[in-house]
């Protein structure tokens, strides 16, 4: 079934914030704030989670290490290493025992000098555990790194990069690349890609050695990090400060095979909690739930429009009255918390949905009711494109916006570019976090008052069936449905096309960036700035998006969840949401390729079909392998949507979403190309 994903390139707009100023640092974030993983609630149960030892590896090793704003670790730039300990401060209200406190003039400045404040990221207990990890190593090249067609390289005990769970010393597979959207070797981040979403409230250590400049030679670690490294004397404060740091960082590296003696660069990282990342979402689902009457939501009809198509009976627009957990309904509002550090419902709203019934689902038969995710910036009008296969399949189809990243958000985001606070972008997740409520509602008002709605009644059955709801959808919506399925109580199969994580990753290899690359380097001419600005965002946006919440969707489910399955549809080649970023939410889902296979897939198993369960299928349209560098594949005509015209792609989505069972409905390898 087809992708929808909007053409519109506003999606970049959300990844390019400009920064505002400061005052002077906190000592501590405010306990009550719910992302920092502190407080009661339907995820923690106790009034505050104790820290978990696993972070600091049994040793209290925490700052402050710097006696300014910048790690004069990498000179260069401030900021760099990122994401970085120095940057944690002790916090016994968060589950991992800190909280992120950057100073005053730790974050980009944009080109007409605003400075970015630091106080949206203090409720974060740690980093986020999908973006990049970034460093700058002058004239830096790619000689004998571990690319993203490599990656077992990365494995090898003479990796130029290593990045090790620093409790275990288990190495983390990763590729890693220069970004080479950079105007001047200057300006050049080394960036270093976890291939499989790191664990919560884990710490650890990264490691570079004998990385070489254009003339072959190995690029000399900074003054500082010489004399960390082979305990030489300097005048540095930062140095003796974090000598004990740095005597168990190497250790620890020691312990895992990697000696100091020609490192270039080592630091240690900690990231966010599960409950930093999830527990506010969770506990507006819990509430709202739990307080609806038998029959669902309120809901009004706003039109009716009787057989606009072939494929369409009726299409039903309305309105359901949800609870409302924002200080306003519109595009750029925040979540509102109460005294405890929760959201704290703010009245109710009502956001529009649509609902389309085909002639299929009036000759007696109820139709299962499947509610599809719209594309990059869309809106719940694009289910429409579905008509066709509803009526083939008898599904009644229903959508409403993914607000927070729907058109109504394209203003707001633009405004972000444009005003200078990169704290403003919270509004995304905040408002993300209320669209799957609002998802979740209309699943209660499907299956309650609407499906005995007399619209909808014919010769005395509803069009409806009660019990069986699935959800599908493509590009933004099998992003976001990753995080939509990961959270829905009633809804346990979904199906995912040309989806993938994390955003971080997925910009800079997205043709959806293209028209913004003028607009962010005006805002922020140094590249270094805009890798650091994508990092920054997906600590926010893991509130959102699949990087805070895919890794529980088969696997370990979140408090008060059932486990779910997917389906996730891939093409190979596309332009648009690069297939290394969906081989991260499989890896990270822990789910299978179904064989025959177009390509064995690094750390994904491969199994025979039928599968029961959950899977991956990749289409080959003939194209080549993803590019090697931080750039989309351009190469040929883009796939992104072309699953609409291969009738066993769909049969594949038909099968599971019905059966729960995965089909080899290919002619041998799915390669339609």
């Amino acid at each position: 079934m087809r992708s929808l994903f909007a053409s519109s390139a506003v999606v970049a707009a959300c990844f390019a914030l400009a920064c505002s100023s400061s005052d002077e640092k906190s000592a501590a974030a405010p306990a009550s704030h719910p992302d920092a993983g502190g407080g009661g609630g339907p995820d923690g149960g106790s009034a505050l989670a104790p820290p978990n030892p696993k972070v600091h590896g049994g040793t209290t090793l925490v700052g402050p290490y710097l006696s300014g704003d910048c790690d004069p670790i990498v000179p260069e730039h401030c900021l760099l290493p990122f994401p970085s300990d120095v940057y944690l401060v002790a916090d016994d209200a968060t589950v991992t025992g800190r909280h992120v406190e950057f100073g005053p003039a730790t974050l980009p400045a944009n080109s007409n000098g605003v400075q970015a404040a630091p106080d949206e990221f203090r409720h974060s207990d740690g980093y986020s555990p999908g973006a990049g990890i970034l460093t700058f190593l002058s004239g830096a090249t790619i000689d004998g790194l571990p690319g993203p067609l490599g990656i077992a390289d990365s494995l090898k005990d003479d990796c130029p990069t290593v990045l090790i769970d620093a409790e275990t010393g288990q190495r983390v597979p990763h590729f890693a690349e220069v970004d080479v959207n950079a105007a001047t070797d200057d300006e050049r981040a080394f960036i270093i890609r976890p291939v499989v979403r790191l664990e919560d409230a884990t710490r650890y250590i990264v490691a570079i050695r004998n990385v070489k400049n254009a003339a072959g030679d190995v690029i000399p670690p900074s003054p500082v990090f010489q004399a960390l490294r082979d305990g030489t004397e300097s005048d540095e404060p930062s140095v003796a400060a974090r000598r004990a740091l740095y005597a168990d960082v190497f250790a620890r590296l020691a312990g895992s095979g990697v000696e100091k003696n020609d490192l270039q660069i080592a630091w240690d990282f900690t990231t966010a909690s599960r409950e930093n990342n999830t527990r506010a979402m969770l506990h507006m689902r819990d509430e709202a739930l739990a307080a609806l009457p038998a029959d669902g939501p309120a809901y009004t009809i706003d039109q009716v429009d009787t057989d606009p198509s072939a494929s369409i009976h009726l299409r039903i627009t309305g309105k359901v009255t949800v609870p409302l957990y924002l200080d306003k309904p519109e595009a750029g509002a925040k979540m509102v918390f109460g005294d405890d550090g929760l959201p704290k419902q703010n009245g109710t709203a009502e956001y529009p949905f649509e609902v389309i019934v085909p002639p299929s689902a009036t000759k007696g038969t109820p139709a299962l009711v499947a509610q599809n995710g719209h594309g990059l910036f869309g809106d719940k009008k694009q289910v429409e494109g579905f008509a066709d296969e509803a009526n083939e399949f008898n599904w009644v189809l229903a959508a409403t916006d993914f607000i927070g990243m729907a058109g109504d958000d394209v203003p707001v985001v633009a405004g972000i570019i444009t005003g200078g606070d990169i704290g403003a972008f919270r509004t995304v997740p905040d408002r993300m976090q209320q669209g799957y409520l609002n998802m979740m509602l209309v699943t209660r008002m499907l299956r309650g008052g609407f499906a005995k709605d007399p619209l909808v009644q014919f010769g005395g059955k509803s069009a409806l069936d009660t019990k069986t709801s699935y959800y599908f959808g493509g590009s933004e919506g099998g992003i976001l449905g990753a995080t939509f399925m990961a959270l829905t109580t009633d809804i346990t199969r979904g199906g995912l096309e040309v989806a993938g994580q994390p955003y971080d990753l997925l910009l800079n290899r997205s043709v959806d960036f293209d028209p913004y690359w003028a607009l962010i380097r005006g805002a922020y001419p140094n590249a270094l700035d805009v890798q650091l600005l994508l990092d920054l965002v997906q600590m926010l946006w893991d509130r959102g998006e699949p990087t805070g919440y895919s890794k529980y969707i088969v696997h370990d489910p979140l408090p008060g969840t059932p486990a779910h399955d997917v389906f996730l549809q891939l093409s190979i080649g596309d332009h648009q949401v690069s297939t290394l970023g969906g081989h991260i939410l499989a890896r990270t889902m822990g789910i299978p390729q179904v064989k025959p296979v177009n390509r064995s897939i690094f750390g994904i198993d491969e199994v025979d079909a039928p599968v029961t369960g959950s899977g991956l299928v990749e289409y080959d349209f003939g194209l080549p392998a993803e590019p090697t560098t931080n750039v989309p594949d351009r190469d040929g005509e883009d796939p992104h949507g072309k699953m609409k015209g291969v009738p066993a792609a769909g049969a594949a989505l038909r099968g599971f979403l019905e059966t729960g069972v995965i089909q080899a409905t290919c002619d041998g390898k799915c390669d339609p190309g």
